[in-house]
């Protein structure tokens, strides 16, 4: 009867030990927590520039065997066009400010801006 309390005591200490470690000791269960956390953010990023890369990838395909690209890049990049063509360029007004839009229907009226409060 004896050995079996003895037995039982050590098995006790050795559970106790166990969950210190698994709780408090190297490579506990926060660090694993985190470590995960910093993988998934790993994995997060390594699929962005994959897609990254696998997109780059297409554009240098593009652009060693494809006409189209070449054509694209010097009509946006170089403003060049084919012979024959005609070029419009459409310019838009730029917006203007409510400031300088007082200013300028005080104008229209015939006040100057000094003049005004």
């Amino acid at each position: 009867m004896r050995d079996w309390r003895w037995m039982l005591l050590v098995l006790a200490l050795l559970l106790g030990w166990l969950q210190y470690r698994f709780w408090f000791g190297p490579g506990n269960s926060g660090e694993v927590m985190m470590l995960e956390a910093q993988v998934t953010n790993q994995e997060r990023d390594n699929e962005g520039l994959q897609q990254r890369n696998d997109a780059l990838a297409a554009e240098v395909k593009d652009l060693k065997e494809g006409q189209s690209a070449i054509e694209e890049r010097a009509r946006s990049e170089l403003g060049m066009i084919k012979p024959g063509e005609k070029f419009y360029r459409v310019v838009e007004d730029a917006p203007v400010a409510p400031a300088q839009a007082a200013a300028g229907a005080s104008a229209q009226a015939g006040e100057h801006p000094a003049d005004v409060p």
